[in-house]
């Protein structure tokens, strides 16, 4: 729906002090806390608002999202998305898309960290296993015990596990949306 007309209403000063802290509790603007009270007002009072709402269009591909932040809020968006190394839109939009959908998206170069990770492990759990193999053969190990090493290729093995998971259910979700919204 495209709002172009506008509601206009005198009020006391101290009715506009209350509207003002119950839309800053609500963390909406008095204009937005306004349009809620109207909109519940059309629930409450039975009228069919089925003709006063233009249809849903479908959303073109790359449409914009224009939202005004505060200025404290803005900056900790800034400084996160540089925590990251990716543009304040681009993080933004992925906390979204994460909200909206219920899935946990990692950013590219996160994701990218994970895989190196998940390579690391597997080298750190090929090493041990190799030191668990002389220990087996030799019946000698210098500080660690044979169950020692059991237990690290043991845990290792998991959390290489657990990232490999964390990372295919990542590539799923990143998937789905894209095809999701080609069609």
């Amino acid at each position: 729906m495209v709002a172009t007309e506008v509601l206009k209403v005198r009020v006391s000063p101290d009715t506009k002090q209350i509207v003002r802290t119950l839309a800053q509790q609500q963390q909406l603007t008095g204009s937005a806390l306004l349009m809620r009270l109207v909109e519940s007002m059309y629930q409450t009072s039975g009228v069919s608002r089925a003709m006063t709402f233009d249809p849903l269009q479908p959303v073109a591909r790359g449409a914009r999202l224009y939202v005004r932040l505060r200025r404290e809020d803005h900056m900790l968006l800034r400084e996160r998305a540089a925590s990251r190394g990716m543009a304040a839109a681009t993080y933004a939009s992925i906390l979204l898309r994460t909200h909206l959908r219920g899935v946990a998206l990692l950013p590219e170069r996160e994701l990218v960290d994970l895989k190196r990770s998940v390579g690391d492990l597997g080298a750190i759990g090929r090493n041990l296993n190799q030191l668990a193999r002389v220990a087996n053969q030799t019946g000698r190990v210098t500080g660690l015990s044979v169950q020692d090493l059991h237990a690290l290729l043991r845990v290792c093995t998991a959390l290489k596990d657990h990232i490999k998971a964390l990372i295919n259910s990542n590539t799923a979700s990143w998937n789905t949306g894209h095809a999701e919204a080609r069609s």
